[in-house]
């Protein structure tokens, strides 16, 4: 019995041997941590750019709704934005020039607004919230608007964006002619840049 036993263990050590045997491990070997790899960006800040757009309106009254014409809007904006790690909240006011297309004459559109979005790294989706005041050589009324967008960081100082928005006005007749039940949307979708300090 101890002749087979001997044989056995004489048999494990040459293969042993033969496969290059068993090597201890130099130094002592750490745990390596596997971390998820993200783009990070921080979005806390004072901003400024410029916006380019184009939106439908449309007049709406006495059960009747019709198509009141396009236009083009150009203007500025500003604003502050606090990054709260995952969700980013501020405020922003902005000026946009706007020309109907089948009108000679422009207007003026000012809105201030609070945003709300969501930190994706340098791709932020975000929500609008405020009061808009629209005014030109026949009208001036303040109304109420709301919007969805998304920006991209490209640096550290420049983004660039994409916006929709909608602005209702309402009894826009009621201050010139007395009428009231006249009311008017506004549909704008924009491109913009801002540069951020």
């Amino acid at each position: 019995m101890k002749i087979v036993l001997y044989a056995g263990v004489a048999s494990l050590v040459a293969s042993a041997s033969l496969a290059g045997g068993y090597t201890a491990p130099i130094g002592d070997v750490e745990p390596v941590a596997v971390t998820e790899v993200r783009a990070d960006a921080d979005w806390t800040g004072f901003y400024a750019g410029l916006q380019y757009g184009q939106g439908s309106t449309e007049v709406s009254g006495f059960g009747v709704s019709i198509d009141a014409g396009d236009f083009d809007a150009l203007g500025l904006h500003a604003g502050y934005l606090r990054d709260f790690g995952q969700f980013i909240a501020g405020g922003e006011l902005s000026y946009d020039n706007v020309e109907l297309d089948d009108v000679d004459g422009s207007g003026d559109l000012w809105r201030l607004r609070g945003r709300a979005g969501y930190d994706m790294g340098k791709f932020q989706p975000y929500v609008t919230l405020g009061v808009a005041r629209l005014s030109d050589d026949d009208i001036s009324e303040t109304g109420f608007t709301y919007g969805i967008g998304a920006e991209y960081l490209a640096t550290n100082n420049f983004s660039f964006g994409l916006e929709y928005s909608r602005t209702d006005f309402s009894d826009i007749l009621e201050d010139e002619t007395g009428i009231s039940g006249v009311d008017l949307e506004a549909d704008l979708v924009q491109i913009r840049a801002s540069y951020r300090f």
